[in-house]
């Protein structure tokens, strides 16, 4: 009778797979939304936030908690590869968040607040479906709660400095809000964690809303600002699980000890 052993863990990365870790260390240790979009509307981050009405700076939180709770409620219980048209599905949310865009834009700051639960709706189905083109398994929530990092892992701490602000920190931190939740459905996880990924999703948030706010800006630059949101939590969701997929493979400890320093 022959006996089935478990192959050793590798021990090296093939080429492939570090640089595909390698760009993902990019895009997740130096991408910013707030510089992202200072630069296409011709604006400081500083002179951007400053659009922002001060009573709204003060409840952006909640309002941002509440965007996260319904667009979870309606994206991840729905197929997020489900596409009842013929075009491509990167198209069609594309399309859809321009237009959200352009409606928000177009009435100004209140209509970019009533906006901002669809839009964060229509990115968590981008971020979910490119999460099952990565092997991940929807039904899990563990795997919804990782959908949902990816707003955190997007945005910036109101606090974060440069050893606080590293990809593995904010994971790490993330995954602290969740234990004791393994085997409860996503629901049974909040309100802990969906505060804690509200805290950073925060920051983005702050920056578009502060383009929106601004009288230049109107329906076609609300647009733009949306479609550069979508771009910058897609590239995020892309990276993210490129490295649990690549976690999966070689081990989270020879993945980590192949991450670029800076």
């Amino acid at each position: 009778m022959s006996l089935t052993t478990t192959p050793p863990p590798p021990t090296a990365m093939a080429p492939a797979d570090l640089a595909e870790l390698h760009a993902a260390a990019r895009v997740l240790e130096h991408s910013s939304f707030a510089v992202r979009l200072a630069s296409m509307v011709g604006q400081s981050v500083e002179a951007l936030k400053r659009a922002l009405p001060g009573p709204l700076e003060r409840g952006l939180d909640s309002a941002v908690q509440r965007a996260l709770e319904s667009a979870m409620r309606t994206a991840l219980r729905l197929d997020p590869g489900a596409n009842p048209t013929p075009l491509p599905s990167r198209w069609l949310h594309r399309g859809l968040m321009a237009a959200s865009g352009m409606a928000g834009g177009a009435f100004g700051l209140p209509g970019t607040l009533v906006e901002l639960p669809v839009s964060t709706t229509l990115l968590l189905r981008q971020i979910a479906a490119i999460a099952a083109e990565q092997g991940e398994d929807l039904a899990d929530p563990a795997a919804q709660a990782e959908c949902l990092k990816v707003f955190a892992l997007g945005g910036d701490g109101p606090a974060d400095d440069e050893a606080e602000a590293g990809y593995f920190a904010v994971r790490l931190a993330l995954a602290e809000t969740l234990k004791g939740a393994v085997g409860r459905n996503l629901l049974g996880m909040l309100p802990g964690f969906l505060g804690a990924v509200a805290a950073r999703f925060g920051a983005p948030v702050a920056v578009k809303l502060s383009a929106q706010a601004m009288p230049v800006v109107g329906a076609a630059a609300g647009a733009a600002v949306n479609l550069a949101f979508l771009e910058h939590f897609r590239g995020i969701a892309q990276a993210h699980f490129t490295v649990r997929r690549l976690e999966r493979t070689y081990g989270a400890a020879l993945v980590r000890a192949n991450w670029p320093s800076a």
